[in-house]
């Protein structure tokens, strides 16, 4: 039965590690002012605009 209790305690760390993960990775978007976004959305329209193609959703 030892072999249970590790199992669930590596369940359990996987699950935490992937909350860490997600909790930095909105952090890191919400760190973005909306002069950033903008102007990023900006350029990103301007490549796809001189790329000549408009990509489907």
């Amino acid at each position: 039965m030892r072999w249970w209790k590790i199992l669930g305690l590596a369940a359990f760390a996987g699950v935490a590690a992937t909350g860490v993960v997600a909790v930095r990775a909105e952090r890191r978007r919400r760190a973005y002012t909306p002069e950033e976004i903008r102007d990023r959305l900006r350029e990103r329209t301007a490549e796809i605009s001189s790329q000549g193609s408009v990509p489907n959703p």
